[in-house]
């Protein structure tokens, strides 16, 4: 028999999205968030990196798909609620999905802001 899992009060979730999720929000029992793109080819990226990373955590999201933005949401169906899964998850899609290479300083540069023909997500 497994151990339940604790479900989140409102609350308790606005405590929690208070953070480092503040663009998450939380709406009709599930966490959201929208993701602006530059277009088709951005919304692709989005969708594709949000898919690899439930596939790999074994949690998948819905997901509202649409030319210049994706909307996803969160909820633990077995619980009937938020869990630490959907924050877990949550957080794991800001990093990778807002990552900016070019702000770490590093050897990479990121995707040239500047040139309209290579932005592809509008970071927040």
């Amino acid at each position: 028999m497994t151990q339940a899992e604790k479900v989140y009060s409102d609350a308790e979730i606005a405590e929690r999205l208070s953070g480092a999720l503040k663009h998450w929000y939380f709406e009709d029992g599930w966490l959201r968030r929208k993701f602006r793109t530059e277009g088709w080819k951005g919304t692709l990226m989005v969708v594709n990196t949000v898919g690899h990373l439930a596939e790999a955590a074994w949690h998948h999201p819905d997901l509202t798909v649409s030319y210049a933005f994706v909307v996803v949401k969160l909820k633990t169906h077995s619980a009937k609620g938020i869990t630490d899964k959907d924050f877990a998850l949550a957080s794991k899609i800001e990093e990778v999905v807002q990552w900016q290479p070019a702000l770490e300083g590093g050897a990479l540069a990121g995707t040239p802001s500047d040139d309209q023909r290579f932005r592809y997500i509008k970071y927040d």
